[in-house]
């Protein structure tokens, strides 16, 4: 990794650790967890009320994303999911509703607070279908083949290396396997640094792709059937969006497919 995108990374997972420590603190005075601060763009405001309503007070605080992908993603009972950049755990949890007993919801993050913050949740939420793993979604640490469903809220725009995202979410996805990601994506007309004068990089905007981008992207990693719905803008000439895509279905699995890790794999 190059010093920019190492200090970039710095910069992301600083600002998250900090929001994770606000709901944290929160909570611990008489008023409660109080949210993080966003715009209308941004936020536990893009969830139905009866979502938050159903989760504890600080996974909805904590919520930072552009989206609400549990609500595009189309998950089904018995599924797995994983979650990329999964925070306080606010889509993990709902997630885990969707999929039932038989299924499992896990969460991906590269932050020791949200992970803390993620797993006080799930203890409150009584979630036993639900595994936190710490690692960067550059090289998730799941074996091939193995995941229904990957879900994103706006966290594949602060990746400095996307390419490594796209091809690591194809290669954990089963066969048939889906992505169901809320993003940023820019208008295909501006430039790099049109981006940033719009936005900072930790902030969703400077580091989004474009919808051409996007696409090509995914599809160089082997996805197909690639969609990319703008839901809103967030500034200007830059949009909220929904991105589907699928693991086509006659991609070889190869001679091993090794288990899923338990529990005592992962950080937590």
């Amino acid at each position: 990794m190059s010093e920019s995108s190492a200090d970039l990374r710095e910069v992301v997972r600083q600002r998250y650790a900090a929001a994770a420590v606000k709901v944290t603190d929160g909570d611990t005075a008489c008023c409660g967890p109080q949210p993080i601060e966003t715009d209308e763009n941004f936020g536990s405001t893009l969830y139905a009320a009866d979502d938050r309503e159903a989760l504890p007070a600080e996974a909805v605080a904590a919520s930072l994303g552009c989206g609400n992908p549990t609500a595009v993603a189309d998950l089904n009972e018995g599924e797995r999911v994983l979650d990329l950049g999964s925070g306080g755990g606010i889509d993990v949890l709902l997630s885990a509703r969707r999929v039932g007993p038989t299924g499992k919801a896990y969460g991906l993050d590269m932050t020791e607070e949200m992970l803390a913050l993620a797993l006080a949740n799930t203890a409150r939420a009584g979630a036993t279908n639900v595994e936190f793993l710490k690692g960067n979604i550059e090289a998730i640490p799941l074996p091939a083949n193995t995941i229904d469903v990957v879900i994103s809220n706006c966290v594949i725009n602060l990746s400095t290396d996307k390419p490594a995202v796209f091809a690591e979410t194809f290669r954990v996805l089963k066969p048939g396997g889906r992505i169901g990601v809320s993003d940023v994506v820019s208008n295909d007309d501006l430039t790099t640094e049109q981006r940033a004068e719009r936005g900072s990089y930790v902030g969703c905007i400077a580091g989004a792709l474009s919808f051409t981008e996007y696409r090509d992207g995914l599809e160089a990693a082997g996805f197909t059937d690639v969609e990319i719905t703008s839901t809103h803008e967030v500034a200007d000439g830059m949009h909220s969006a929904i991105v589907r895509a699928v693991k086509p279905a006659d991609v070889p699995v190869g001679a091993v497919t090794l288990p899923l890790a338990d529990s005592s794999s992962g950080c937590c």
